[in-house]
């Protein structure tokens, strides 16, 4: 009789793996769900973006010249009953009207009438529209009515210099916005400081130069393009133990790829078992700042730790994102965004090569397949002492769309989930912050492991191996300050001190496994070191002050070194 080897070595790998478990439960949390999905490649550390000062945003502007007119015999007076107010689009008749009744049923002079009309000029110049004005058009005032013409200020031409390999239609559709008839000088501010916070830009300024016509302006932009190529490489130990926590990372990135602000970013990172590929394209699509995002990702691994190593435990996940994201609001002080995610990603794990189902949410091959929309909100507050930062996203998994993983019970490819992040940063005083963060996560349902909320490691829950607990909802809080220690101004260097607190809790839906103690404390001192935006380091020693008994974390120290090449 011929005997059939793969469900025997399938039968002796599951019967070595409930005896490594039994033997020590703590083990059997050496596979965490999030170590068969893909981890978000690593940012570095950038310092909060301020809201920057418009002082050489716009050079002052030189009044409009008013028509010559000649000025009859100032003793001569007449009344004016009625001022006809004729081509202004801006103000509403009983504003007009009220800008110059001290002028009308009385007895004026020529002189009198003239400050009549810069009564009009100085309403609009008020509400910021500086390149606008008013004159008095030749006419007979013996019948009481006197007509006052406006000129609304417009542009004429937008001249840009200083670009490079930026197409200047980047700068002019965003400028056009800005600057539609009638020219208002805080609208035009306002679309100047988007383009200084704009990270293609190291500089810029601007001036309102005189038309050719009465009425009209030509805005003379200057700019300086920042350097759009970076290579940066960062090494950290934030990865999970399982698969090896030292990590190294390569980041080759272009903010302007073909001359249209289009940023493409690609990534290469590994520990000992993982091996990550990050390709991410982000177009812009309007003059509004409408972008269209695409992401591919591609994360391969193997469980490296000892306990686990003899079962050759693999796991392969690829993901597609498609994202449209729109402002609504825009200002260089707020911003409020609407967006919408397509997403789409497959992934397997085998066990000494067979595949059987180790992640929630897989089938009985393994295999998990996920299609989400997700749709989103982000608003963005900031100020020249403080930046806050809200987001809300709610995930709807679409079933059986595009062959998705189906399951007789959940998990699996249907669910609703809801998650909320907020950051607010503080400016204490100079390189002195307090920074606020924090999470929550509600699902309908069990969640596959791809969509669960995770806590633990540098991210959530210093003191704690990465992602020590996981589950289908939870919250995190964390607090932190900086004080800078030491400064050196040669090279832009800053050190400062930060203690720290985090602290996170999960918890399951109806049907999924019991987390047993669901809640980390920690607490603990970091350093951080800053060289410009060339050198980031990190340092962190957490303590958990809540015990968790699968908690194998080897230590407690944090580090990342992120290093831009150039």
């Amino acid at each position: 009789m011929r005997l059939h080897w793969k469900p025997i070595v399938f039968c002796g790998a599951i019967a070595i793996f409930g005896y490594l478990s039994a033997k020590n439960p703590i083990l059997a949390q050496s596979i965490r769900p999030s170590d068969l999905v893909p981890p978000s490649p690593i940012s570095p550390e950038v310092p909060p973006q301020f809201l920057p000062p418009v002082d050489q945003l716009l050079k002052p502007t030189s009044p409009q010249i008013q028509p010559n007119l000649e000025i009859p015999d100032a003793n001569n007076t007449f009344i004016v009953q009625e001022f006809q107010i004729i081509g202004s689009t801006v103000f509403s008749a009983e504003e007009l009207t009220a800008a110059v009744k001290p002028f009308t049923n009385r007895p004026i002079n020529f002189t009198e009438l003239l400050q009549a009309r810069a009564a009009i000029a100085d309403l609009y110049i008020r509400n910021g529209y500086i390149t606008s004005g008013a004159f008095i058009p030749p006419q007979e005032t013996n019948n009481g009515k006197v007509t006052i013409q406006v000129v609304e200020g417009k542009l004429e031409e937008i001249q840009i210099t200083g670009t490079t390999r930026l197409d200047p239609s980047y700068i002019r559709s965003r400028l056009e916005v800005a600057t539609v008839a009638p020219l208002n000088r805080d609208r035009l501010l306002n679309a100047l400081q988007l383009l200084q916070l704009d990270p293609l830009f190291t500089f810029v300024s601007s001036e309102l130069k005189t038309g050719s016509q009465l009425g009209t302006s030509i805005l003379a932009v200057k700019v300086d393009e920042a350097n759009s190529f970076n290579v940066r490489a960062s090494l950290d130990n934030y990865a999970s133990p399982s698969v090896g926590q030292l990590s190294r990372q390569v980041e080759i990135s272009d903010r302007n790829l073909l001359g249209l602000g289009d940023r493409i970013a690609a990534t290469y990172g590994n520990t000992d078992g993982r091996n990550l590929y990050n390709l991410n394209y982000t177009l812009p699509v309007n003059p509004h700042h409408g972008t269209l995002s695409f992401v591919f990702s591609n994360t391969n691994s193997n469980v490296i730790d000892p306990d686990f190593k003899i079962l050759d435990i693999y796991s392969n996940s690829t993901t597609y994102e498609l994202t449209f994201r729109q402002p609504l609001i825009k200002t260089p002080a707020q911003e409020f965004a609407l967006g919408l995610t397509a997403s789409h990603s497959e992934s397997f794990t085998t066990l000494l090569k067979l595949a059987i189902p180790l992640s929630e949410g897989s089938d009985d091959f393994g295999r998990t397949k996920l299609s989400t929309l997700r749709f989103f909100q982000d608003f963005t507050q900031r100020s020249s002492e403080d930046v806050l930062a809200l987001r809300s996203q709610i995930s709807l998994g679409l079933g059986g769309v595009l062959n998705s993983t189906v399951n007789l019970k959940s998990p699996d490819s249907s669910f609703v989930a809801w998650r909320g992040q907020l950051q607010y940063i503080r400016a204490l005083a100079t390189d002195t912050l307090l920074i606020v963060s924090g999470g929550l996560q509600f699902a309908d349902r069990p969640l596959p492991a791809a969509e669960k909320f995770s806590l633990g490691g540098s991210q959530n829950g210093r003191g704690y191996r990465q992602d020590v607990l996981v589950g289908d909802s939870g919250m995190n809080v964390s607090l932190e300050a900086r004080f800078p220690i030491a400064r050196v101004p040669e090279i832009q260097g800053l050190l400062q001190l930060v203690p720290f607190i985090d602290l996170g809790s999960v918890w399951n839906s109806e049907g999924s496994a019991s987390t047993g103690n669901n809640w980390i404390l920690g607490t603990g001192l970091g350093l951080r070191w800053q060289m410009g935006d060339r050198i980031t380091a990190k340092l962190d020693y957490g303590l958990p002050l809540i015990s968790i008994r699968n908690n194998r974390q080897d230590n407690s120290i944090y580090f990342s070194l992120s290093y831009k090449l150039f």
